[in-house]
């Protein structure tokens, strides 16, 4: 019986491989018929025929689209300006209110508590070179921008992400949707943003937030679903509502899992927030721009370790908060 069971597979195998064979051979003969007709006919001609082009009649739909959205829509995307410059400028002026020598204390003292005392001195004498650069002010704008950009991506991610879990369909809908925004270069962001925003800081958030946004949702997913059916089942088994397992029993033991999509979400904000200098945006990543633009590359050399340094501190002390509440997770069952 296992000898005709293995004949079986066998034949069924081959069947496979001579129809997988047969494939690629007619889809290479059919590659090579059409290239053969195509140089007899218009020979190696490179040129899309021009009464083929559709570009004209496309740029100008969407210009048309652009300027009814932003006349017909001004009052949606004026109250989207004003939120984003109102949590924008209260988070510079709280930043930059702080005296450089505390705010350098405090960031060293936070390290060394969550981390180390090596990196307590790290995050002391690189946030002093930073400010012997000269770049103060500028770090504190990009802080305020990375800052809004991640407070607003969390406010959107986190409901996206409960609302993932808790919903297969929406998860299936949710999914192409984020493959898309994360396969997409960082630059195509701008485009669009820019169309309806103008330049300055309130595009570049936004297209901070489309950017830096997608992880968080994932992460937030995972962790929310990752949770053990057995502690979710015997939290049922005592009584407990929907919400009340979501905010007493998923929620916190998925707080690792959604830290680290916040601490991916976090970096790719501090990424775009560089590159949303482009747009008009301030901070270090316009000392970047500006330096390289004035054929000064000491001065884009000090805007780009700035830019390192305030990267490697918040990823270290995110990644350590997200380990320490794991911890605290794992004592507690």
């Amino acid at each position: 019986m296992e000898s005709n069971v293995d004949k079986e597979s066998s034949s069924i195998e081959k069947v496979k491989n001579f129809v997988g064979n047969h494939l690629n051979i007619s889809i290479l003969g059919t590659f090579l018929a059409v290239l053969t007709v195509c140089l007899f006919t218009i020979g190696s001609a490179v040129e899309f025929p021009e009464s083929w082009i559709i570009a004209k009649p496309i740029g100008k739909w969407i210009g048309d689209s652009v300027k009814y959205v932003t006349k017909e829509w001004s009052w949606a995307l004026d109250g989207i300006s004003v939120t984003i410059t109102y949590i924008l400028v209260y988070i510079k002026k709280g930043l930059v209110f702080i005296p450089w020598p505390a705010a350098i204390i405090g960031i060293s003292l936070v390290a060394w508590r969550m981390l180390n005392w090596k990196n307590g001195l790290f995050a002391l004498v690189s946030l002093l070179i930073v400010a012997m650069f000269g770049l103060w002010e500028s770090a504190m704008e990009t802080l305020a921008i990375t800052g809004t950009s991640v407070i607003l991506s969390i406010s959107i991610a986190l409901p996206l992400g409960i609302w993932s879990a808790k919903s297969d369909t929406v998860d299936a809908i949710m999914r192409p949707i984020l493959d898309g925004m994360q396969t997409m270069p960082s630059f195509v962001y701008l485009v669009p943003v820019i169309m309806f925003f103008s330049l300055g800081n309130v595009p570049a958030v936004i297209a901070t937030i489309v950017y830096a946004v997608p992880p968080a949702i994932r992460l937030t997913n995972l962790g929310i679903r990752q949770v053990d059916p057995e502690v979710v089942e015997a939290a049922r088994s005592f009584g407990t509502n929907p919400v009340q397992l979501l905010f007493k029993v998923q929620i916190p033991m998925a707080v690792p899992t959604i830290m680290a999509g916040i601490n991916q979400t976090t970096m790719m904000a501090l990424a775009m927030a560089t590159i949303a200098a482009l747009v008009g945006a301030g901070g270090l990543g316009l000392d970047v721009w500006r330096g390289l633009g004035r054929q000064r590359p000491g001065d884009a050399l000090m805007g780009g370790i700035g830019i390192v340094v305030l990267a490697i501190l918040i990823d270290r002390i995110t990644q350590a908060f997200a380990k320490a509440r794991q911890e605290a997770l794992k004592g507690s069952l």
